[in-house]
């Protein structure tokens, strides 16, 4: 999918976001940051799951001091979570982490505001700039009548203007609400307005299901219109799932080529097989397939070939057998007991 949003690009540890580089996963740790062994069982794992960037929550000094340890035992780029304190902040940056998410206005000060822009400027550390619409400023939106998403662009500016005033412009910005429109509208806005990269999220999205919905709603709607170039999908789960969701967000928008995508129907009564739980053992068979795969597991023989003809192999479900296809063309009948260890041994072939 092009890019239709030009940025300009972000060093981040080893990697680029913005400036046309791919869309990068991150998600964030849930076990306690000062546990340095704990948090880089937690990072790698996240890192195995997909996730490029990962995000520490710092809220105090013993979590700051952990990041060097972390860091050694850890290999994706690191952000630490900070607010209000920049004294956090300087341990991290000191400490080698390779992003800082904090808001300069509500440091307690334009000298605290440098302080933290300076270090991270010395260091090639980005900031980025984290509005949530359930904590704007005092005042900010009354001041737009209540126009939510344009108080949080309007808010995102105050704090760019700030770093900007410190010399300072290796920025990522962020404009979080909980409600998928407000979200969508706010984005849309910073990405009309301003060129620094864009991290997407619904924030407090919600438990598995919910929080999948409203995030794949939201962040699918953005990418579709080229905007975004990191994602979280936020959920009350563990973070893995977090990962899994957002691959399957970037799959669907064909921006993420590394792994099997099976296609399948939602049947219907010419469907003669036991087809859902036939492409449920699919999906789990080719879950670990790190090479990029269209898998077509069909119900029925009238509209199976023909609309998954773009599938690489797949099935055509009968009366108790299916047909067997692959590029499009018809290979050979199996039996139903048969279907799934035929269409995974001509995928092994290929």
């Amino acid at each position: 999918m092009e890019k239709i949003r030009k940025t300009k690009k972000v060093k981040i540890g080893d990697i680029y976001i913005g400036g046309g580089e791919p869309v990068a996963i991150q998600s964030m740790t849930t076990v306690p940051t000062a546990d340095a062994k704990a948090a880089a069982e937690q990072v790698n794992a996240l890192t195995d799951a997909g996730c490029g960037i990962v995000r520490l929550a710092v809220p105090d000094m013993p979590s700051a001091e952990a990041i060097s340890e972390i860091k050694k035992l850890t290999r994706v780029p690191l952000v630490a979570d900070i607010h209000f304190d920049y004294r956090l902040a300087l341990e991290c940056i000191k400490r080698g982490i390779d992003k800082v998410r904090i808001n300069p206005g509500n440091l307690g000060g334009k000298e605290r505001a440098r302080a933290v822009a300076e270090a991270a400027k010395e260091r090639g550390i980005p900031i980025r700039i984290g509005v949530n619409g359930g904590s704007l400023e005092d005042g900010i939106l009354e001041k737009f009548g209540g126009d939510m998403p344009r108080a949080m662009v309007e808010s995102a500016k105050s704090h760019i203007k700030i770093l900007h005033d410190c010399d300072f412009d290796d920025i990522v910005v962020s404009l979080k609400s909980s409600d998928v429109k407000t979200s969508v509208a706010a984005y849309r806005l910073a990405a009309a307005e301003l060129d620094c990269p864009l991290h997407l999220g619904v924030t407090e999205a919600g438990t598995y299901e919910a929080g999948i919905v409203k995030s794949s709603i939201g962040i699918g709607a953005l990418l579709a219109d080229g905007i975004g170039d990191t994602i979280r999908v936020s959920l009350t789960e563990d973070p893995l799932r977090e990962a899994e969701a957002a691959k399957q967000i970037l799959r669907a928008l064909g921006e993420l080529r590394d792994g099997a995508e099976v296609v399948s129907c939602p049947t219907c009564a010419r469907c003669k097989i036991p087809l859902i739980q036939i492409a449920k053992e699919v999906n789990y068979a080719l879950k670990n397939i790190d090479k990029p795969i269209k898998v077509a597991v069909m119900g029925c023989v009238v509209n199976g070939p023909g609309e998954a003809g773009d599938a690489d192999v797949g099935i055509a479900g009968g009366d108790g057998c299916a047909m067997l296809f692959k590029g499009g063309k018809i290979l050979r009948r199996v039996e139903q007991s048969e279907i799934v260890g035929a269409l995974l041994e001509e995928i092994e072939k290929m």
